[in-house]
């Protein structure tokens, strides 16, 4: 499996170097008049190629894990497993959906290769008639039967990575509150027998988060619970832990507040810097076109507007800044250069780590907005100290047999909130004028 995300990664590389030489072309033609319609579309193709390489390194790193913990199982029955003997079991399960022993690979081994086997003896006949098989259900095959577990394909949806990124905390009521030291002490210097005067003294101000519910109602029926193959109660917990996960991704990025946690997104923005801004009010840095980057022409360069949002945030926040943005808008940021004439965008060199823009890694959300006159499509900061999510009680249920026999209802639950709590920490790229 390492042989195949190092090929999917010699193919990005590969895909990038040919998406850099088409956009090169396209600005080219632009300079000319126009940019060529075969030109365009291919950049849009092999545009869709990075993204469908970097979705199928992310699924090769998860097989390999996957692999890796079947190995692990079979090699819990009949002592270690050799690596040969490993790698047969997996490619058999892998080929028929049937999960085998490593004493079943051994056995098919001293079937074939003993004093009696077929290529030892050339007698197969023989060696058919003495061995169990699980190629042939009466000679053993009713023994082993497929892990139906594995049955169920699972449609991927997309969300917002919130939890990797701000700042998660457990509390034990309804809400939490802090204090915020939003000014400084005075300060002079003074002679040797100067008068020392009281300077201003900072003061503090508060913020609070509340708590709010998430629910997932599910059923069943008490016989399909009671007979299915399946653990359908676990099936139905993990689908409904995924679903209320994804509703509080998007809330914490878009949410109003009402009901549910307020949203990175949905606190005002102004373009004034941090010193003159008031508090509550996070900055944006406009693009200079309604709803896209500026176009590149003469002096005027789209990244420009980049560099000054990364400059905007102070020092101490860059360290571990990040970039926040949809696929859809890194697909646009992906074609623009620097002065220089580099790329701004590079891809992962190693499956799981983040591209980066400008050399500050890319967290992918879904649920940030998409391009629009005016729209905040793009973060950049330090969202461990801009956004707190607080957790009250995890996922929890309520098993209920009893209201509408025979369905049993499922009541997934979950108390969280989430809010801003350091609006210098974070810019946004705001796409207007």
């Amino acid at each position: 499996m390492d042989m195949e995300i190092k090929s999917l990664l010699e193919k990005q590389g590969e895909a990038f170097a040919a998406f850099k030489a088409s956009v090169d072309q396209q600005i080219n033609e632009l300079q000319k008049g126009a940019a060529d319609a075969v030109t365009s579309e291919k950049v849009g193709r092999i545009n869709d190629a990075l993204d469908k390489l970097g979705d199928e390194i992310k699924a090769a790193g998860k097989r390999s894990d996957e692999i890796e913990a079947k190995a692990n199982r079979l090699a819990l029955s009949g002592g270690a497993a050799t690596e040969v003997e490993t790698k047969a079991a997996v490619e058999f399960a892998s080929q028929t959906g049937r999960q085998v022993t490593v004493d079943d690979m051994r056995g098919y081994k001293s079937a074939l290769f003993g004093m009696n086997g077929p290529l030892r003896k050339a007698r197969p006949a023989e060696a058919e008639t003495k061995a169990l098989s699980v190629g042939s259900d009466p000679d053993g095959g009713y023994l082993v039967t497929p892990d139906t577990t594995g049955r169920i394909v699972t449609r991927i949806y997309e969300t917002s990575p919130m939890r990797q990124v701000a700042s998660v905390m457990s509390i034990g009521t309804d809400a939490v509150e802090g204090l915020n030291d939003l000014g400084e002490n005075g300060f002079a210097w003074v002679g040797e027998t100067s008068a020392r005067t009281e300077n201003l003294t900072s003061q503090l101000g508060k913020w609070a988060i509340q708590v709010h519910e998430a629910v997932s109602v599910v059923s069943a029926t008490q016989k399909v619970l009671e007979d299915g193959r399946l653990d359908l109660e676990a099936w139905l917990s993990a689908k409904s832990a995924d679903r209320i996960a994804r509703g509080e991704n998007a809330a914490f990025v878009n949410g109003d507040g009402v009901s549910k946690p307020r949203g990175l997104v949905s606190y005002p923005t102004a373009a004034t810097v941090d010193a003159s801004r008031a508090w509550g009010t996070f900055e944006h840095i406009n693009t200079g076109a309604s709803g896209a980057f500026r176009t590149r022409s003469g002096d005027t360069n789209p990244v420009d507007d980049l560099v000054n949002v990364v400059y905007a945030l102070k020092s101490g926040f860059r360290n571990n800044a990040q970039w926040m943005t949809s696929r859809a808008v890194l697909r646009e940021a992906r074609k623009l250069k620097d002065g220089q004439g580099n790329f701004i965008w590079q891809p992962a060199a190693v499956a799981g780590q983040p591209s980066a823009l400008l050399g500050f890694n890319v967290v992918e959300a879904e649920d940030m907005p998409a391009l629009g006159a005016n729209s905040l499509s793009m973060a950049f900061g330090d969202f461990r100290e801009a956004y707190l999510i607080v957790d009250r009680i995890g996922l929890s249920v309520l098993r209920d047999p009893y209201t509408a026999y025979p369905y049993v209802f499922f009541k997934f639950r979950k108390r969280v909130g989430g809010g801003a709590i350091n609006f210098e920490a974070v810019k946004f790229v705001r796409f207007g004028t």
